[in-house]
């Protein structure tokens, strides 16, 4: 080999070397929430010994969750408006039932909502509203 090659075949086993140090160390870092440093310098649990702290949690861990003014306004909204149709027909599909009645009552709705996600949200959603329908009735 050449003085060049020899170089760069030294380089590369030195970089391999580094990057396997480095995951390591990442690795260690995860871990490090949950147990406590060893007060020795190496090693997996290496480092000065400190207490952990609670850390707040950030406003993205929040978003999606539902709020009290909006849920509010979607009670208000429905209560208002009543039941769109497909909505209606999916109401219908769940009073008559039949014995694949959840299965057609999915596919109806993935088809008007377009996820299976969405589906089986709508689905959960109608039967709630089928239920309190049929309490009211009881009650009444």
């Amino acid at each position: 080999r050449s003085g060049i090659a020899k170089g760069r075949a030294r380089t590369n086993r030195l970089s391999a070397s580094r990057t396997s140090i480095d995951r390591d160390s990442d690795e260690g870092e995860e871990g490090r929430d949950t147990m406590t440093r060893s007060g020795i310098a190496k090693g997996k649990n290496g480092g000065h010994v400190t207490q952990l702290r609670e850390r707040a949690a950030k406003p993205s861990q929040r978003k999606g969750a539902l709020g009290k003014r909006v849920s509010l306004c979607r009670s208000i909204a429905r209560e208002v408006a009543g039941l769109s149709p497909y909505e209606r027909r999916i109401l219908d599909m769940i009073k008559t039932g039949g014995s694949a009645a959840d299965k057609r009552i999915y596919k109806y709705a993935k088809k008007r909502l377009g996820s299976h996600k969405r589906a089986l949200a709508k689905r959960e959603d109608i039967k709630e509203v089928n239920a309190q329908q049929r309490a009211k009735q009881a009650g009444a």
